[in-house]
């Protein structure tokens, strides 16, 4: 796989690994349509490639990702619709066999935090803090994660994640269930491939039925996103969920 030299996002093959790593610092390495229809195209490469063993999900020094891009959001309000794109990457990584991995420093929200309820294993450094902004902005959450995030953490803590908005320092995601291990910033990305690697030398043929078992019927999270999609769109064709998130676009930027 080559990198991608005209988005802040790269994909980049390594020893059975495929690294997708985004890099916009500038932006807070938010996630237009554009570099979520990449990350797809990644994750169905690596799918279909043997040589491909495991995903790792990579942002920059400082910032994970603090999810979608505002400005981008505010234009789907504008037309009333949503990107084919953003269906097309949380189906694909609801439904990827091979194991995701997360190395996460500084801030995972909104999508840059769903991502990680469906990585198999997360990494992140002792300064990461993870926070659903959805319904502060006036939309709710998306990637089936009204569904994923109860099952994970338990309904209470999910609905202080979810609903509340409340972030979770990383201390509190570690025992929420979201992060597994805790190290220095400077130790994130090769504790994440190390992890990977462990997985590369393992039977990959049982390690993917075993992964499978754990996960179960995808339709489930499937339909679940779907419906979440569903009501962002209602929300963004209101008026109401419009001056909501125009105001807090004011406020980030």
């Amino acid at each position: 796989m080559s990198d991608s030299m005209s988005l802040p996002i790269s994909i980049e093959a390594k020893g059975g690994v495929t690294v997708i790593r985004i890099d916009s610092p500038e932006t807070q390495n938010a996630l237009t349509v554009e570099m979520l229809g990449i990350m797809a195209d990644a994750l169905v490469l690596g799918e279909r490639d043997a040589r491909n063993k495991a995903f790792i999900f990579i942002g920059s020094p400082g910032v994970f990702s603090v999810g979608n891009d505002l400005r981008e959001l505010i234009h789907f309000a504008d037309e009333g619709r949503i990107d084919d794109n953003i269906a097309r990457f949380l189906k694909t990584i609801a439904t990827i066999e091979k194991p995701m991995i997360a190395a996460v420093d500084g801030l995972a929200m909104g999508m840059g935090a769903s991502i990680l309820f469906h990585c198999d294993y997360v990494v992140a450094s002792e300064w990461s803090a993870f926070e659903s902004t959805c319904v502060e902005i006036g939309l709710i959450p998306s990637g089936g994660v009204t569904l994923l995030a109860p099952r994970l953490m338990g309904h209470h803590r999910a609905f202080e994640f979810l609903a509340l908005g409340e972030r979770f320092d990383v201390e509190r995601a570690y025992q929420a269930g979201l992060v597994n291990r805790i190290v220095p910033a400077a130790d994130v990305e090769s504790a994440a491939m190390a992890v990977a690697r462990k997985l590369a030398g393992r039977s990959m043929e049982a390690a993917g039925m075993t992964r499978r078992l754990m996960r179960g019927d995808r339709r489930e999270v499937l339909t679940r996103i779907d419906q979440e999609i569903g009501h962002i769109l209602n929300r963004l064709r209101s008026p109401v969920a419009r001056d909501t998130l125009v105001a807090y676009m004011r406020k980030a930027y």
